[in-house]
């Protein structure tokens, strides 16, 4: 990298050596032709002269470009893996506010301004320094006076880039947010289109983009209306170096102080030297926007994760699933607490359904199990040890979920289904999808296991995700599993086949369940009803039904007849869900 540096440098200094020389042998050959002493033969050996060093020049800038834009990509390249690996990692706290289109922003939009900087940008503000450097040196070796005189206009230019930058530097952070306010937009219609169509909202949907779409716009005349201004003034200030510049030249040519050809060499030089402050105001609105784009990248760079391994941290040996909460405080606002004070012990191998209604708590508590969330106050152990001193990936890896909200990545059914062990063989790919009942379903598929789904798994019912999301916990084969409501997604039918499936796959695991379905409910070893973040009743379905208290009352409300008339059927329980 270093090496790659120096000659980017080098590079930069022989160029800026090589520009000077051109005008100056320009102006040797004008005082030649002028005075009529030279030759045809010489005038030809200074052209050639001129063109060589010229494409020599071109030759260093090519090189140091393509090095200096190498480097630039690998700085990016590497930013872009570090942001998307710290991403990953960050903590589900983080995400519940974070929005997925400004998320994306940061990663394309935003790296990509920086890459422009670093790949272009940077190495032009560099190279223009030598330039400078050089052309002054050079000025002030000709003709001191006539150079100061000159430079007279260059504090102005200078202040006028400036101010130019300074007024457009705040107006590339609000544009970097409007691209990710417009992304938002977009990201949540594309994803939510079957509910735009399914509730007729596409032209209130294309209103609020235009809305965003126009704000952008209005962004962009600001910065339009800004360079508008600020460039012909900055053209206004070039020529008057230039009028200033025949003025006093031309007399000192009348004069005979100064020849022609130092004068056309003069005026060559002075644009080298301007050219460097004029394009400092392009560069100034790069590293303007730059810096507004790495502000917001470093917002997430800086975003530290709060669930990380204890420096003491434990492998997981012989995991049996034993879990327990100890006084188990959390809320995802700590003014407004959601458990308050859990306590629960659940033995290796039991199943354990969570009842309550919205808000009681229930999936907060499977949140704290593989550590999504860590408690405010309180401890949740897993075989007896807290499980912040577990190692995080030997506490997930131990842990199958099905989530309530199935999500299905764009690849083949396969992948979907081993993406907690890739390395499981087709053989235990597909004991895992009989088991959840979708094995014969994949076959029908004209590619079979190799099928890919649509994004988000658009193309398969809602039970089919479910029965994939089922064999994907499966086949981890974890100590417990942790299964979100998922069968509400299923007919009748399929969730019969997937409890028989499961009755047998669950003995000796642990297991959570939060469900609808009365008959998981009544099967549970434990049945623990949650209110407002506090256990108000647990127990067996026969010893709840007993009781006087909430359980009883929904059963009564919603099942007591049911069961009268058919034995014990399956149904809904609506409200504690």
């Amino acid at each position: 990298m270093w090496l790659y540096v120096l000659v980017v440098l080098i590079c930069m200094v022989a160029s800026a050596g090589l520009g000077i020389l051109v005008p100056r042998m320009t102006g040797h050959i004008v005082d030649v032709i002028s005075s009529g002493s030279g030759t045809e033969q010489a005038l030809m050996t200074g052209i050639l002269l001129i063109v060589g060093i010229s494409v020599i020049n071109a030759l260093l800038v090519f090189l140091e470009n393509a090095i200096a834009g190498r480097i630039g990509q690998g700085v990016i390249y590497r930013l872009r893996n570090d942001m998307y690996s710290h991403m990953v990692n960050l903590p589900f706290s983080f995400y519940d506010k974070a929005q997925t289109g400004q998320l994306m922003s940061r990663v394309t939009s935003d790296v990509e301004t920086l890459r422009m900087f670093l790949g272009v940008g940077f190495t032009r503000l560099v190279n223009n320094i030598f330039v400078f450097t050089a052309v002054l040196v050079m000025l002030l070796s000709m003709h001191w006076q006539l150079t100061l005189l000159c430079m007279v206009t260059i504090p102005l230019l200078f202040w006028t880039v400036m101010r130019f930058g300074k007024l457009i530097r705040p107006q590339f952070r609000v544009i970097q947010e409007q691209i990710a306010k417009l992304n938002t937009v977009l990201q949540e219609n594309i994803t939510g289109i079957r509910v735009v169509k399914a509730f007729g909202r596409e032209a209130t949907e294309v209103e609020k983009f235009n809305e965003e779409n126009q704000a952008y716009l209005d962004c962009n005349v600001r910065m339009t209306k800004i360079t508008a201004f600020h460039i012909p003034l900055m053209n206004t200030i070039t020529a008057l170096s230039t009028a200033i510049l025949i003025w006093y030249g031309g007399r000192q040519i009348i004069l005979g102080s100064l020849s022609i050809g130092d004068l056309v060499a003069f005026n060559s030089l002075l644009m080298m030297l301007i050219m460097p402050v004029r394009m400092l105001g392009w560069q100034w609105n790069m590293l303007q926007r730059s810096i507004a784009a790495g502000t917001r990248i470093f917002e997430v760079l800086d975003t530290s994760s709060t669930i990380n391994d204890d420096p003491d941290a434990l492998p997981l040996k012989n995991p049996q699933g034993a879990i327990e909460f100890e006084q188990v405080w959390f809320g995802y606002d700590e003014a407004a607490p959601v458990l308050r004070g859990l306590n629960l012990k659940v033995e290796p191998g039991q199943t354990v359904a969570l009842l309550g209604g919205t808000g009681s708590g229930k999936t907060t508590v499977i949140n704290l199990v593989p550590r999504f969330y860590d408690p405010d106050r309180g401890v949740v152990r897993f075989d007896g040890t807290d499980i912040r001193k577990i190692r995080l990936a030997d506490l997930r890896s131990n842990i199958g979920m099905v989530m309530q909200e199935t999500f299905l990545f764009s690849t083949t059914i396969r992948d979907n289904i081993s993406f907690g062990r890739a390395n499981a063989s087709q053989k235990e790919i597909k004991e895992a999808a009989k088991a959840a009942q979708i094995h014969d379903f994949i076959m029908s598929l004209p590619d079979g296991y190799d099928t890919v789904v649509g994004e988000r798994g658009l193309n398969l019912s809602g039970g089919q995700k479910q029965r994939l999301s089922i064999a994907r916990a499966l086949l981890m084969d974890p100590a417990v599993l942790i299964l979100d409501d998922s069968l509400s997604s299923v007919d009748t039918e399929t969730e019969y086949l997937i409890q028989q499936a499961i009755e047998n796959l669950i003995q000796g695991r642990t297991t959570f369940v939060i469900a609808q379905r009365l008959s998981t409910v009544k099967n549970a070893d434990i049945i623990v009803v949650l209110d407002k973040g506090i256990v108000v009743q647990r127990g067996t379905h026969t010893e709840l039904i007993a009781q006087e208290g909430p359980y009883q009352d929904i059963y009564r409300m919603q099942f007591g007849s049911m069961e009268e008339e058919n034995g014990g059927g399956t149904g809904y329980a609506h409200g504690y869900a």
